[in-house]
């Protein structure tokens, strides 16, 4: 016997995949959803099953892809067994989770209001995990005693100008080479030094 409650949720599982594909590749503002349906092989009273209206449609594709996005990312952290691995991974994930977004695809994110306040709830909830692990680090000694909320707000900062693209137009760097620059500099700032370093640094003041 088929269940069609599970065909359902399948077909409509299916029909966000199609759709976050298609919008991650090519941007939204330009679809109406007649077209949408168009692409996806699907009608239009089908699109409407998913919600009531285009910008409706875009917003829980959206939703969509951030959730999917985090659940990655947090998978890959679990896997950290230090303060550093887990600054380290964090942002190359978020970054390779991001890597599919086009360039069309993240100036219509920030165009059109309810994707952005999307984009910057997210951004800022990665700022905070990025402080969770930056304070427990300085509290482990791994990390110097820095000011967690200020390294966290310089890495949402720079996070926000690598999803604008504007990393890579002013260096080059792909999304997801950029995230790994920004893990490599963040962490090596804030790294507690080694008993070698610091003893070097204590000698040399000391001779001075």
């Amino acid at each position: 016997m088929v269940d069609n409650t599970a065909f359902g949720t399948r077909r409509r599982e299916d029909l966000f995949d199609g759709l976050l594909g298609l919008l991650l590749a090519e941007g939204f503002a330009q679809f109406g959803v007649a077209e949408l349906a168009s692409r996806l092989r699907c009608s239009k009273s089908t699109l409407y099953t998913l919600a009531g209206s285009k910008e409706q449609l875009v917003v829980k594709t959206v939703t969509h892809f951030f959730r999917t996005a985090t659940e990655q990312v947090e998978a890959a952290v679990a896997d950290a067994d230090s303060a550093r691995d887990r600054v380290v991974t964090y942002l190359v994930s978020v970054g390779d989770a991001l890597a599919p977004a086009s360039t069309a695809f993240m100036s219509d994110l920030h165009a059109f209001e309810p994707t952005r306040e999307l984009y910057e709830r997210n951004t800022a909830a990665a700022a905070r995990r990025v402080q969770e692990f930056i304070t427990a680090g300085v509290a482990s000694g791994e990390f110097r005693d820095v000011d967690a909320a200020f390294a966290a707000d310089l890495a949402a900062s720079m996070m926000s100008r690598i999803q604008r693209r504007e990393v890579e137009a002013a260096t080059g760097l792909d999304d997801a080479s950029a995230y790994r620059q920004l893990a490599s500099i963040l962490t090596a700032g804030i790294d507690a030094p080694t008993t070698a370093e610091a003893t070097s640094g204590v000698s040399s003041a000391g001779g001075g």
